[in-house]
């Protein structure tokens, strides 16, 4: 049974955002996630972080201003998510904006695998670019940049990823993680590194007075694309890019968003004036990431770059499907793996290595997760690569350092990775097939030594319980009104309720009355349709419901058990 706990705070925090204006309750879940000042809200253009702290950053900009006036011919290579998606359309966009020659690449993930490959490189080669400059990819490829200056093309790397003992060769180099870069925030995402990037650039084109008498491109009109993918790739939600994410959600909500954000958002039946981190995360993220896990990440790059209304919702349709056809996949590989973990007793594992050879490559990750969630342990899927390898896709608890932990592998073992990379929560990595078990027992041992017991408990967050007059419509339009997701997350509090009514509505879900120091709530259980015991201890989030145009509180609960 998971432990339900409520998180720490500090009551002066509290006190002081309360004296600042913020509503007890929300003062009290910002001092929980680490908010002292009020000033740490602040959501305008002009707090965020200075690009001068970025290493490289004024560098790069020079590079490509001298590209820019020089005629030189760049070529975007990007990554096949919707961080790389975006990032991309951030590039090429401003890129043109700036008066560049400028067309992009993404490579077939199940052809040339990630990153800039050598192989890659040589594809690139085929459209005769002077310059090569990567999206949310780059800081692993040594191979890839030297091969490039075999070939005579100069390269930009921009990427978010940690560097491994090694940097490539590049010309200039821009990640807030990479040696020596004082950029506070090291959680940016590709797409935000290269929206720094071009501000430095625009910034080095002003100095140069290369716009004149135009007006200088409105590089805000491009925060809708930094919004999704930051809030899809799953990075840190940081003061820094919750005032990202938060902008770019203004521009949608406000009608601003590019044809493609707006036809995904259609496709899906949900509407640009109410977008939310959710429907970036959940909703649009997942479609764009669709093209790349079953086809080709291009064309979710052309849905980003429409100018069309009807040329992106052509596309959005298309990407929906692929939606489609990726969950279906994703349950049949998700049935089979259950299947394989009832023949293991997983309470006594510390990681999960799995593989079949009927997986889809493209949606191992997306399994990685959902058995993380299920099991909570380090999770790895295989799928059969290249002939004679594996290509895994990895998600980690807290407490397990993905990355680092495969670099353990990498040291002990130096013959079982050929090739991985990510973060603390997400990896990816290549093995020969036939190395899986001994790779398995290696990762095994590995998590034992970095995870206690406890680590592999379950533990659900709250933020304490609510007064029953705090728990109102004002509230939850307050709590939806701001921007949570990773390392930022959406408040939910814990109560025992009375269960006064109860009935299955659509089939699968539980339509309730929840009852609380005399007064009686709407509530809603979500893919349950077994009725509750009279009491119940719950772990729930305010919510606004709207029928028929008009709004009423409501419940959501997320996890329960019997009191």
């Amino acid at each position: 049974m998971p432990n339900i706990s409520s998180r720490p705070y500090s009551p002066a925090d509290a006190d002081r955002l309360a004296a600042a204006g913020l509503h007890p309750v929300l003062a009290r879940v910002y001092a929980a996630r680490g908010i002292a000042d009020v000033r740490q809200l602040e959501h305008e253009l002009g707090a965020l972080l200075p690009l001068s702290s970025l290493k490289n950053a004024a560098g790069m900009a020079a590079l490509l201003a001298d590209a820019v006036a020089a005629g030189k011919r760049l070529l975007v290579v990007a990554d096949y998510d919707s961080d790389g998606a975006t990032a991309c359309a951030v590039a090429v966009r401003a890129l043109r904006e700036f008066g560049a020659s400028v067309d992009y690449l993404v490579p077939n993930r199940f052809e040339y695998g990630y990153g800039l490959t050598p192989e890659i490189v040589c594809l690139a080669a085929e459209q005769k670019p002077d310059i090569l400059l990567t999206v949310d990819n780059g800081i692993s490829s040594v191979a890839g940049v030297e091969e490039a200056h075999r070939r005579g093309m100069e390269v930009l790397v921009t990427d978010h990823h940690l560097p491994g003992d090694e940097l490539p060769a590049a010309a200039s180099i821009v990640n807030p993680n990479q040696p020596g870069c004082a950029f506070p925030s090291k959680n940016l995402a590709g797409v935000g590194v290269i929206f720094y990037v071009m501000l430095a650039l625009r910034a080095e084109l002003r100095e140069r007075g290369a716009f004149g008498a135009k007006p200088e491109p409105n590089l805000a009109r491009l925060l809708d694309l930094v919004a999704l993918g930051t809030v899809a790739d799953v990075v840190r939600l940081d003061d820094n890019n919750r005032i990202l994410v938060q902008q770019g959600l203004k521009r949608i909500r406000s009608g601003r968003a590019c044809p493609g954000i707006n036809a995904l958002l259609r496709v899906a039946g949900r509407k640009a004036e109410k977008a939310s981190t959710y429907d970036l995360g959940f909703v649009v993220g997942p479609r764009l990431n669709a093209a790349g896990r079953l086809d080709d990440m291009a064309l979710g790059i052309e849905c980003l770059l429409a100018d069309n209304d009807e040329h992106a919702f052509a596309i959005a349709q298309q990407l929906d499907t692929l939606n489609r056809e990726r969950r279906e996949i994703e349950a049949g590989m998700q049935d089979q793996a259950l299947a394989a973990l009832e023949r293991v007793e997983v309470s006594e594992s510390y990681a999960l290595s799995l593989y079949d050879p009927d997986w889809h490559q493209g949606v191992i990750g997306i399994l990685a997760s959902r058995l993380k969630d299920k099991y909570h342990r380090p999770v790895i899927a295989f799928a059969r690569g290249n002939e004679g390898e594996l290509k895994g896709s990895g998600r980690s608890i807290g407490g397990l350092h993905l990355r680092d932990a495969l670099d353990r592998v990498a040291k002990r073992e130096p013959h079982l990775l050929q090739k991985f990379g990510g973060h603390a929560f997400a990896a990816g990595l290549t093995i020969r097939e036939a190395h899986f078990d001994e790779f398995s027992a290696i990762f095994e041992e590995i998590a034992r030594s970095l995870l206690s017991p406890g680590d592999l408990e379950r533990v659900i967050e709250n933020d304490g319980s609510l007064g029953a007059a705090e728990m109102n419509l004002d509230l939850a339009r307050a709590l939806a009104a701001q921007v949570w997701g990773q390392g930022f997350p959406q408040p939910a509090f814990h109560e025992t309720f009375t269960v006064e009514n109860q009935r299955v509505v659509g089939e699968k879900h539980l339509r309730l009355r929840l009852g609380k120091a005399g007064r009686v709530f709407d509530g809603i259980l979500f893919f349950h349709h077994e009725p509750l015991p009279e009491r119940i201890s719950a772990v729930y989030r305010l919510d606004v419901n709207e029928y028929n145009g008009s709004q009423s509180l409501q419940l959501m609960i997320e996890y329960w058990e019997s009191v």
